[in-house]
Formats: C-alpha cells, structure tokens, sequence
C-alpha cells in the first residue's frame, strides 16, 4: 500500500473506534429517561398510581423491590416498579403476529426509587426512541404510549 492510502485505512479505523466510543457512552442515556421529583418516595408512588389511572391505563402489578431485596437479607433504599398497561395499545400489538415480538417489552415499565442524595426519581425505557427502527405499527403504538407517559410523569413531576 502507498502512504495515502494507508492514511486513510488508518484515518478510517480511528474514526470508526472514536463513533463507537461515543456511541457506547451515549446509548444508556438514549435508551432510559431519569427525571427527579420534589416530592417524597410515598407521595410520588401514591402521584403515580392515581395519575395512571386517571389516563385509563392500569397497573397489573407493583414489584416492592425495597421488600424483595429484604427476603435475601439486603438492605437497599426504596424502589418500586410499576408494570402498566393500557389494553388498547396492548392490543395493537397482540393481535398481529408480526408485532407480538416485541411482546417481551409489555407491560411498559416505571421505576420509582430514592438515590443517596435522598432524592426521588422517576425512570423509564425511552420507548420511542427504541421503536424507531421497528415496524409501522410498533413504532407507532410505542411512540404513542412514550408521549402518554410523559404526559403522566409530567403531571407527578409538576404536582
């Protein structure tokens, strides 16, 4: 190879290693949403719970992973993660086989947990960054339920 083009190969590669690099770094902060919260850990779950509900969504279950972590003799700060479902979105997705892989997503997920900083947290996946490259209708049902849940963090957030 001639020094031009060996230059470039190389030119190439550190660009390739450097896009991977910032890649890696940025992925978990596109993929997941954090938002902190005024109020104290019960207050926001009992926000929460009501503010879903309001939506029409519902709440199939509630993992106390504060009280599970307890049964294996660890001590932890509160967590809890809120499974939620909104049968209509559900559905779109449930009922064509082409879609149902995505199945392993549902119910959306919340976490409510408290940091060392003694504040209260919010997080969720960024689901319709993460339905981008999926189907028409996965995008579209995911990228609806993202906004529906902004809409109810927001109302937690703002109360």
């Amino acid at each position: 190879m001639n020094k031009m083009t060996t230059g470039i190969v190389i030119g190439l590669i550190i660009g390739l290693l450097f896009a991977f690099i910032i890649i890696y770094i940025s992925v978990p902060s596109l993929m997941f949403k954090e938002t902190r919260v005024a109020g104290d850990f019960d207050s926001t779950v009992e926000k929460i719970e009501n503010a879903v509900q309001e939506h029409g969504w519902k709440i199939p279950h509630v993992h106390d992973l504060q009280a599970t972590m307890k049964n294996f003799g660890k001590d932890v700060r509160s967590v809890k993660v809120f499974e939620l479902c909104n049968p209509e979105y559900a559905y779109e997705i449930l009922s064509e086989d082409e879609e149902r892989v995505v199945s392993n997503m549902m119910p959306c997920r919340l976490a409510v947990y408290e940091k060392q900083d003694g504040g209260v947290y919010i997080s969720r996946m960024n689901s319709g960054r993460v339905a981008k490259p999926m189907s028409r209708v996965v995008r579209k049902t995911m990228t609806e339920a993202a906004r529906d849940m902004e809409v109810i963090i927001s109302e937690v957030v703002n109360d």
